[in-house]
């Protein structure tokens, strides 16, 4: 047997980000021992009533908890980190390695949630390389991407070196002066790489990606060209942009106010860290920065996106308590709306003009640029590291094709590069790139109670589609009503009068308890001795279900209270009493 059939392959099992954009977590995992690399959420869709957040199903992780040695993460972004603190509540990781911005991010997350003491912390530097487990050595490879502090790594398994490129473009003029170290991964790829990850998010976007720097001037000639107070939102994390927006307030003589508890947090620890850099009397708490005149203010909110709870959402409808649109406001939303909030964004955008306000949005007025690299960057990406394999991630299937396509212009063989989707298992070797197989893969729901199980939400949707019939019956031992059902509608859309309902549902029930009571029922001298309520109550359930389906013509929830009695006859007590004490007796 040769050495090639002998050594065991290295397993990619991603958990997330595949066919879809956010919760992007990865297994690596060789013999006995797992490496992840970030663990990130998703925002819910509008049929997630109730939702805040969504995880990948972590079944894997939690079977094989014994196995994890660390994680590796590659930045800051919450589809990166946000899941990490719900994860530690159900298994521990001894040790995670990233970034400092992304640690000191994660830090005040694990505290909060207090699962701090299940793992260590530990920050690296670009090019420091850790050692997890027995059989992984990481290098860390600064990147630059739309959030500080970001890196690729180089992970260095038994069967070769595998490049996970994170989240990434190749920016040439960034802000922070934090330039992607291509240096280094082009000495990777003269030395050889057995496999390249690689972020596919705009792999059907041509040309570069421009550079973060390139929206300086757009936005220096809005804020400039401002009469009234200028709003501005943008991604929390985007780090760079508000370091800009910063600056251009201080260029414009504007003092700042910040809202919303994640851009406050996100600025604070990048000040910290000196990624942003700025004077203390820049900023004005909110309550003060109403004394002075419009056009010496900037406030800087969240709410991008459109999301409901944000503060951008709660100002355009009136709801924020310190802030109210004022005719001769400048709104600017510097961020393109996520694929599936765009109906958000437009009604907020909608909301803000009704009450005066000159809003500036869309990708035409060049205020925002993707943090994503584009097919050149993702050539370029290929072309230094020169990869055996090419496993696309980060992306909709669509995207994943073309990335793929764009490898294969590479030089890279259509053999050598799988397509795969969330669960899949990917066998890496000297030799050959495979899918092998298939672990418990989909999402986790969490809201504020915690994770919801999968009835919950569909009781949400019928809820929410349908509405809800409440029917309320009380029976006696003899299987008889005992008084008209009460019933009630919310939300259930029927020309149907009320008692003419209620006289379907009594004849419903009185007919299922007259055709099969003798199911239920074992009779004793004509008297019942034991009833199985919970046999009636499932039966007559599923009899006001099929009603409600025919009547209505759609499927409202059923809440159906069967109220029993909670003593049998006299005689029959009677009877139970003398047996017991000639038991006793006996």
């Amino acid at each position: 047997m040769t050495k090639n059939e002998s050594a065991p392959a290295l397993k990619v099992i991603p958990l997330g980000g595949l066919h879809e954009i956010g919760k992007n977590t990865c297994v690596f995992e060789y013999n006995d021992e797992i490496v992840l690399l970030d663990a990130g959420l998703a925002f819910p869709s509008e049929s997630m009533h109730g939702v805040n957040i969504v995880l990948p199903d972590m079944t894997y992780l939690r079977e094989n908890r014994h196995k994890i040695k660390g994680m590796i993460v590659t930045h800051g972004h919450e589809d990166h980190i946000g899941g990490i603190a719900y994860h530690l509540k159900q298994f521990d990781i001894p040790v995670i390695y990233g970034p400092r911005l992304a640690m000191a991010l994660l830090e005040g997350k694990l505290e909060e949630a207090g699962v701090s003491n299940r793992t260590t912390l530990k920050r690296v530097a670009p090019r420091e390389m850790v050692r997890i487990g027995a059989s992984f050595f990481v290098e860390f490879i600064r990147n630059t991407h739309s959030i500080a502090d970001s890196f690729t790594v180089a992970i260095h398994t038994p069967p070769g070196v595998v490049i996970h490129t994170g989240d990434f473009k190749i920016d040439h003029t960034p802000v922070d002066g934090e330039f992607f170290d291509l240096q280094r991964l082009a000495e990777y790829g003269e030395k050889g790489v057995l496999c390249l990850i690689s972020d596919s998010t705009n792999s059907e976007v041509p040309g570069f990606t421009p550079s973060e720097r390139s929206v300086f001037p757009n936005l220096d000639r809005f804020i400039s060209q401002a009469k009234g107070r200028v709003l501005l939102t943008t991604f929390a994390s985007s780090v760079h942009r508000i370091n800009m927006v910063l600056e251009l307030a201080q260029k414009h003589g504007r003092m700042v106010s910040v809202v919303g508890r994640s851009m406050l947090n996100v600025i604070a620890q990048a000040r910290n860290l000196g990624y942003i850099k700025c004077s203390d009397n820049l900023f004005q708490p909110l309550q003060s920065i109403h004394q002075l005149p419009d056009e010496k203010v900037l406030i800087l909110t969240t709410g991008s996106q459109g999301e409901p709870l944000s503060a951008m959402t709660r100002i355009s409808n009136g709801e924020h308590r310190q802030v109210r649109i004022r005719a001769g406001d400048t709104v600017i939303f510097s961020a393109n709306p996520i694929p599936g909030n765009t109906i958000a964004v437009v009604n907020t955008i909608d909301k803000l003009m009704m009450q005066g306000a000159n809003v500036v949005y869309g990708r035409d007025k060049g205020i925002h640029v993707s943090g994503h690299g584009c097919q050149e960057d993702q050539k370029l990406m290929i072309a230094l590291t020169r990869p055996k394999f090419f496993l696309p991630v980060h992306g909709e299937h669509r995207m994943l094709i073309q990335h793929s396509k764009t490898a294969q212009s590479m030089g890279i063989p259509a053999e050598n590069m799988v397509i795969i989707d969330n669960g899949d298992v990917v066998e890496v070797s000297e030799d050959s790139i495979k899918v092998a197989g298939k672990v418990p893969s989909g999402i986790e729901l969490v809201d504020n109670s915690g994770v919801l199980k999968a009835n919950v939400l569909k009781e949400r949707q019928q809820l929410a589609e349908d509405g809800v019939v409440t029917i309320a019956a009380a029976m006696d031992w003899e299987g008889k009503l005992t008084a008209k059902p009460e019933v009630h509608l919310r939300g259930v859309v029927t020309t149907m009068e009320r008692d003419r309902l209620q006289t379907l549902v009594r004849e419903t029930l009185e007919g299922i308890l007259s055709d099969r009571w003798s199911e239920f029922a074992r009779v004793l001298d004509d008297e019942p001795l034991e009833v199985d309520w919970a046999g009636v109550q499932t039966q007559l359930e599923s009899a006001l279900q099929r009603l409600l389906r025919r009547e209505f013509q759609s499927r409202p929830l059923l809440v159906f209270l069967l109220q029993a009695p909670e003593e049998p006859p006299t005689k029959l007590a009677g009877r139970r009493r003398r047996r017991s004490t000639a038991k006793v007796a006996s």
